[in-house]
């Protein structure tokens, strides 16, 4: 697996880029990527691809605006 970064697009998808993407399904199936670099995946919930992005957010007006900024530490597990 290689290195790549996640952006969080205000009022649209998750885009992934870099080389070695992968995404399984809850039952660890790879989907095939076909060698893509960039892939977005859908934050809005409506694509016709899900879990691929296909640009119905602009359709459905989907508007979310994040900032990045630091996540506490994660509790200790008992």
């Amino acid at each position: 697996m290689g290195d790549f970064k996640v952006i969080v697009r205000n009022n649209g998808p998750y885009r992934l880029e870099g080389e070695g993407i992968t995404i399984c399904d809850q039952e660890g199936r790879v989907y095939g990527l076909a060698g893509r670099t960039v892939v977005s995946l859908c934050r809005c919930g409506h694509s016709a691809n899900k879990p691929f992005c296909d640009g119905t957010h602009n359709k459905v007006g989907f508007q979310s605006e994040c900032q990045a900024h630091e996540l506490p530490p994660p509790k200790p597990k008992a």
